[in-house]
């Protein structure tokens, strides 16, 4: 029932929501396969692979994403795609970077 969904999340909300153990986001909001997280890592980006495929949205703060063999420099209000399984992680980014994150789908990731 959508009634207990929220229809605003706020980045101070977010920026200020406590991170479960062993997590390195906030969880914001699930409904059916869909969870939203914050991520604001503080000087690197130790996550690992992840075992469904992932949006991130660029809250703020600049800096490169490497997803596999690629890398490219972000910004506020870009988009990033990573595949379940996939090695990635956000390198030399700015000390007010923060993202949404944006899991969804089965195990293994959906098939293209």
């Amino acid at each position: 029932m959508t009634d207990r969904i929220p229809a605003l999340i706020s980045r101070s909300a977010a920026a200020t929501a406590p991170l479960p153990a062993g997590r390195l986001s906030a969880l914001m909001l699930t409904h059916g396969s869909m969870e939203l997280r914050w991520y604001a890592p503080s000087g690197q980006d130790p996550q690992t692979p992840h075992d469904r495929d992932e949006v991130y949205v660029v809250v703020s703060g600049t800096g490169w994403f490497v997803r596999g063999d690629e890398r490219v420099a972000f910004g506020p209000g870009d988009v990033l795609f990573v595949a379940a399984g996939a090695a990635h992680r956000f390198e030399d980014f700015s000390p007010d970077f923060a993202t949404w994150v944006i899991f969804y789908g089965p195990v293994g990731g959906e098939s293209p």
